[in-house]
Order: C-alpha cells, then sequence, then structure tokens
C-alpha cells in the first residue's frame, strides 16, 4: 500500500469515526425529548424515537442504492444537508403559535432527521468494514467508531436532562434549544470539512452493473437483518423505559417526586458511557476474538442481567450519580433495578458492530446493498421501543422488559447458529 493511499485511508477512518460520533448525537435526543411530550400527550413519550427509525424503513434501500450511484462522499454530504433541516423543524416546535399542532411539528423533524441517520448510518459502516478488510480488523474499526458513538450517545441525554430538570405541564422544546443550535452548528460544520475531504469510492471501483444474485441469497445476512431489527429496539429500549420510569413520579414508576426527568437522564447517560467502556474494550481485543465469541458472551450476560433486574423489587434502592438543577452532580436513591438495566450497555455495546461485521462477511460486491437493507431494518428501533412502552403501561416498566429478553435470546441464537455461511458457493467478485 503506497503511503498516500494509507494517509487516505486513515483520513476516512477519522472521517467516519466522527461521523459515527453523530450519528448517536441525533438519535439519542428523542427519548429524553420524549418526557417533555409525553406530560402534555401522554401517546408520545417514544413517537419521536419511532418517526426517527420509521425513517429508515424507508431510506434503507434508496442509501444503499445512493452508495453505488452516486459514492460514499456524495451520499453523507446529502446526509448531513437532510439532518441540518431536520433539526430546524424540530426547532420550529418550540414556537408558541403553533400551540397544538407543535407535536405534529416535532415528529416531522424527528422524521427528516431519521433520513440523515439512516444515510449516515448506511454509508459509516460498510466503508469501515471495508477499510479494515472485514473480519475481525474490521470489525475493531467498526467499534472504534461506536466508541464515539457512545460518547456522543452518553453526553445528550444528560445535556437534555440538566436543561429540562423536573418536567411540568410548562416544560416546553424551548427549554432545549441550545442543545437544538449546537446541533444545527455540529452538521454546518461537518458539512463544509467534509466537502474539502476525498473518501475512497470502494463501490464505483467495482464493476456492480450486473448482479447474478443479490444480499438476500444470504442465509446468513438475512437473519443478521433480522437481529439488527431487534438490536437496535434492545439497545434504545433499555434506556428509554429508564429514563421514563424515573420520570414517572406516580406509584407507577420510581416515585421520584423532585427532578426525576433529570436524574433519569443522567441514569441513562451511563449506560451510554457504559457503551462507550464496552465499545472501546471491544476495540482493544477484536483484532484477536472474533465477532461470534464476543456475541455469545455478551448476549448471554445482558440476558442474566436483566432478569436480576426484573425480579428485584422497586422498594429496594441504591445511591447512584445523577444530576439535579438543585443540587448539581450528586448521589440519588434509585431502585437497585436501574443498575442492571445500565449495565446491559457494556453488553449491548458490542452487538451493533460484530452483527454488522457477521452479517456481511464474504458479501464482496452486494455489500452496498446490503447495507442499505440493513438500515432499513434498523426501523427496529421504533417499532420494539414502541411495543415495549404499551407493554410498560399494561404491566408495569419492569414487565415490558421480558420482550428486552425475548430478543436477546434470538441474538443468541443468531451468534450460536445463524451466523454461519452457508452460501459460499455464490460469486461476489
Amino acid at each position: 500500500m503506497s503511503q498516500e493511499k494509507k494517509n487516505g485511508n486513515i483520513i476516512a477512518i477519522i472521517t467516519m469515526c466522527f461521523i459515527f460520533a453523530m450519528i448517536s448525537f441525533v438519535t439519542n435526543m428523542a427519548a429524553p425529548f420524549g418526557t417533555i411530550w409525553k406530560n402534555q400527550y401522554e401517546w408520545a413519550g417514544m413517537m419521536g424515537n419511532m418517526m426517527n427509525f420509521a425513517a429508515y424503513l424507508f431510506m434503507g434501500i434508496p442509501a444503499g442504492k445512493m452508495l453505488i450511484k452516486v459514492g460514499y462522499k456524495k451520499t453523507t454530504l446529502i446526509a448531513l444537508a437532510v439532518g441540518f433541516i431536520g433539526i430546524c423543524i424540530q426547532y420550529l416546535s418550540s414556537f408558541e403559535f403553533l400551540q397544538g399542532s407543535a407535536i405534529f411539528v416535532y415528529l416531522l423533524g424527528a422524521f427528516v432527521c431519521g433520513f440523515c441517520v439512516c444515510m449516515l448510518n448506511t454509508v459509516v459502516n460498510p466503508m469501515l468494514n471495508i477499510l479494515g478488510g472485514g473480519g475481525n480488523r474490521g470489525n475493531q474499526l467498526i467499534q472504534t467508531g461506536g466508541t464515539l458513538n457512545s460518547l456522543t450517545g452518553t453526553l445528550t441525554p444528560l445535556l437534555v436532562g440538566a436543561l429540562v430538570g423536573t418536567v411540568t405541564d410548562k416544560t416546553a422544546m424551548s427549554d432545549v434549544s441550545p442543545l437544538l443550535f449546537i446541533a444545527m452548528g455540529v452538521f454546518a460544520i461537518s458539512f463544509i470539512i467534509i466537502s474539502s475531504l476525498t473518501i475512497p469510492e470502494p463501490a464505483q471501483e467495482r464493476n456492480t452493473k450486473v448482479y447474478e444474485h443479490s444480499a438476500w441469497n444470504f442465509r446468513h445476512f438475512v437473519l443478521g437483518a433480522i437481529a439488527i431489527f431487534f438490536y437496535v429496539g434492545i439497545e434504545i429500549g433499555i434506556p428509554a423505559q429508564v429514563i421514563f420510569y424515573l420520570s414517572d413520579a406516580t406509584e407507577k414508576g420510581a416515585g421520584i417526586a423532585l427532578n426525576g426527568a433529570a436524574i433519569g437522564g443522567a441514569i441513562a447517560a451511563i449506560y451510554w458511557l457504559l457503551m462507550m467502556v464496552g465499545r472501546f474494550s471491544s476495540t482493544l481485543v477484536s483484532g484477536k476474538i472474533s465477532s461470534r465469541a464476543q456475541m455469545i458472551t455478551m448476549s448471554t450476560i445482558a440476558i442474566i442481567l436483566i432478569l436480576i433486574a426484573i425480579s428485584i423489587p422497586k422498594t429496594t434502592t441504591i445511591s447512584m450519580p445523577g444530576y439535579s438543577a438543585a443540587d448539581g452532580f450528586a448521589m440519588f436513591q434509585v431502585p437497585l433495578s436501574c443498575l442492571f438495566l445500565v449495565l446491559c450497555g457494556l453488553c449491548t455495546s458490542i452487538m451493533w458492530g460484530c452483527v454488522f461485521n457477521m452479517a456481511v462477511e464474504g458479501l464482496g460486491k452486494y455489500t452496498e446493498q446490503a447495507s442499505g437493507i440493513f438500515m432499513t431494518l434498523v426501523v427496529g428501533g421504533g417499532i420494539m421501543p414502541l411495543i415495549q412502552e404499551y407493554i410498560a403501561k399494561a404491566a408495569g416498566y419492569m414487565n415490558s422488559y421480558w420482550l428486552v429478553i425475548a430478543m436477546l435470546v434470538y441474538m443468541l441464537y443468531y451468534s450460536l447458529i445463524g451466523s454461519k455461511n452457508v452460501n459460499k458457493d455464490i460469486p461476489v467478485e
């Protein structure tokens, strides 16, 4: 490899890792924003998240086609422009003159932002896997990007919780407008920077005009796409319900009367912080430990942790770090179950990269198409948490985690059996 190409790859890796961070920044605003809207509309708690992920259903496959037709760089720039527009629309929902229509403006903004993060995800995952040469090294780079993804995932609910404090009937989107302005600035600056960079275009370097088969012909990919549908539901559903649980001052919730939303946001931030720790750790070991081995281990541990969380009574509490406007950063008494739920962040941290890595292994020229299909199935991050919320309303917050356990069981099945490539006879060059 020439020195010029090596330097170009390093720049591309840094760029992709930065984009990975932006994806989490935009996505993780939905759940804490939901605490604002849920106080005004009971049905709206997870609807912003739902709209964000619903966009994947419509944009996933087109985004994969965009990679082939216009390339990675142009797809990224289009995504950043769309994201800027989506944040602007969400900001418009803070204007009082909209009154009862404000919620629908916000949901539209969340939907538009979903188009953005779908395109960015379609770009960043195959690019990092390709730059790493697939296999363990490809997963290692995805986990590196995932570490930054988790860093912004940690900061976002913490920032929203700090801005919101205690949710009342007077709390509105205008209270979090500083975060929206930051998001607009990040998108604008990112657009300018990426416009000046040279990014490898592997899809356009291949002969992708003739497809004798498709990604759908690979069983391990199809089962992996289903796994990603469930995984994103797990990743989003665990901390989202923790936020709602701690924000609910009634007997049904944790019963925290003051600053529940802020404390919930801070506790959820610990989940994302542990995801960052887990991904960083995976970055160090993925060169030697396979994606399959990591998935089997972490899926099993996650199931055990959630079973423990469900079995612990609410009256059993523990001191955990949180934030409130009155006390700043301090230790707060919360149900012990929350500790075991946020510990799941260590387990879910490695799953995205591992599943993607295993599912596209051996796909060759079908990788870009597979990435688009993959992103379509990310809609599970909207559907499954919404189902979990309905279960929480009907049967209680902790009982809703039985759905998460069921999804983790599938993840374990995919790791043990479903990830094996049984279609190696299909030409992929």
